[in-house]
């Protein structure tokens, strides 16, 4: 499955991504652009964090933002 074809998935299943795969942030920009929407990226990159701080800063987050909040919306670890 292609990184565009994930994004369509999670869409569809109204969930966000959560990645470390700088291509998200491309494609997220270009659906901008094109005036598509998605449900939220997620992205920490891959060195900045390890899975435990990960975890934790994901668990603040699905405490402070919900699904209308991360529509469209790309947040940084």
């Amino acid at each position: 499955m292609t990184d565009e074809e994930q994004l369509i998935f999670a869409n569809q299943e109204k969930a966000a991504i959560f990645t470390h795969d700088t291509d998200f942030l491309r494609i997220a920009a270009r659906w901008t652009d094109e005036r598509k929407t998605h449900n939220g990226l997620i992205y920490c990159h891959l060195t900045a964090y390890g899975i435990g701080d990960c975890i934790r800063k994901l668990r603040i987050l699905a405490t402070v933002l919900n699904s209308e909040d991360m529509k469209n919306h790309i947040e940084f670890l």
